[in-house]
This record gives structure tokens, C-alpha cells and sequence, in this order.
């Protein structure tokens, strides 16, 4: 009876072995179904960022308003009949330390 048991249990064993470790087991699913959740969290990250590309296209190819902006903003350009002021913040001065020989005198 107890080699019929010791049988059994080795049986059971190699038949749950495919199903958890095999080429199509468990382990091998859980793997695959993370990484589809991980390309899926990818996909919707670039379909954002083609949307706001697109929407950018769309708005060079339509209006002069936002290559204006852009050559404005990136090449600092402006119109002829503007004038252009250009603030200057002001920075405080760091005195250096003096030397100590000076200090001595």
C-alpha cells in the first residue's frame, strides 16, 4: 500500500510539473501577462506624446500663430516694429577674501 501511495504521489508530481514550470506552465504566463500590463503602460505613454505631437502638426500646419511663438520663444526673433528690451536682474557682488598680508598692514 505504500508503494501504490509513494507511485501516486510521484505521478501527481510529474503531472503538476508542465502545468507550473513547463514551457506554457503558470510561472511562465504570470511572466508574459506582466510584461503585456508593462508594453500596454509603454503604448499609452507614447500615444500621449504622438497626441501632443499631432496636435502640434496640426497647429503649424493651420496658423502663423504658433510659428511665431515657436521663433520667438526658441530663436528669439522679433517683428520689425518692435522694440526689444532686454532687463538685465541684478547679481550681487561677492567681494573677494582679502589676502593676509593685507590684513596685517
Amino acid at each position: 500500500m505504500r508503494l501504490l501511495s509513494i507511485v501516486f504521489v510521484a505521478l501527481i508530481v510529474l503531472l503538476q510539473y508542465p502545468l507550473w514550470l513547463g514551457k506554457g506552465g503558470w510561472l511562465r504566463v504570470w511572466e508574459i501577462d506582466r510584461q503585456v500590463t508593462a508594453q500596454k503602460d509603454g503604448n499609452a505613454r507614447l500615444r500621449v506624446r504622438n497626441d501632443a505631437l499631432d496636435a502640434e502638426v496640426l497647429d503649424l500646419k493651420q496658423g502663423y500663430d504658433a510659428i511665431e511663438e515657436r521663433a520667438r520663444y526658441e530663436l528669439g526673433m522679433i517683428r520689425k516694429d518692435e522694440i526689444f528690451f532686454h532687463i538685465l536682474e541684478k547679481t550681487p557682488v561677492i567681494k573677494a577674501p582679502e589676502p593676509a598680508a593685507a590684513k596685517r598692514q
